[in-house]
């Protein structure tokens, strides 16, 4: 069997694993409107989903509609995110991001990865994960457990985010694009964390490559 062929091999072989460990769908976060779901996209970062889940019901609660929370005080949408990380600039961001909504896009949020990096506090992983949950079109979110454990397997080697989605693209069939990222997530807290790896106690110890975020094997 060529090189190629046993890569293509290990790659399915955790995938299939992946599905069985951590599940196949990720329940999403509270929201009614397509505006809200960008919201909590956008407080998850650095912060946890449950940190976001806590405090959603109350935000949108007071803020029913993208105009209630482009029109609102920075300091009132601070008083409802306080207990997340960072919460000052991305209460900022919020506000921001919805007068853009309602300003250039008529108060609809839009479905294109051009026009999503337009919004204040959106970027790709951000654009990626609102597009896959909001409308289902298949794209790879990189956050930093995609990033370290795709390149400790071997799947990428790329030195930033927006490479090693590209390779991602490559290495991974279309239909895993979407729950890789956050079946990455679960394994990167559980098992592949950022200052240890628990190789023994990982599925997929005798498919990974052991190579470690700088490209060097461990």
């Amino acid at each position: 069997m060529k090189l190629t062929q046993i890569r293509k091999s290990h790659v399915q072989e955790v995938l299939r694993k992946l599905d069985e460990v951590y599940g196949t769908t990720k329940e999403g976060f509270y929201h009614q409107q397509d505006w809200q779901l960008l919201i909590a996209i956008m407080l998850s970062a650095q912060s946890t989903d449950k940190q976001v889940d806590e405090v959603l019901p109350a935000l949108f609660g007071r803020y029913t509609d993208v105009g209630d929370m482009a029109e609102a005080p920075v300091e009132e949408i601070e008083g409802y995110i306080r207990s997340i990380g960072l919460y000052k600039n991305k209460a900022k961001n919020s506000k921001l991001c919805c007068q853009q909504i309602v300003e250039k896009y008529d108060g609809q949020v839009p479905d294109t990865m051009e026009k999503l990096l337009t919004l204040a506090g959106v970027g790709r992983k951000t654009a990626n994960l609102f597009l896959s949950d909001a409308h289902g079109i298949p794209g790879i979110t990189v956050d930093t457990h995609v990033f370290r454990i795709s390149k400790r397997l071997g799947w990428a080697k790329g030195n930033n985010p927006l490479q090693v989605e590209k390779e991602l693209q490559k290495v991974l069939p279309k239909e895993h694009w979407i729950r890789i990222n956050f079946q990455l997530i679960y394994h990167g807290r559980a098992v592949c964390t950022s200052r240890k790896a628990h190789c023994e106690k990982c599925p997929f110890e005798e498919w990974c490559q052991k190579v470690d975020v700088d490209g060097t094997e461990n």
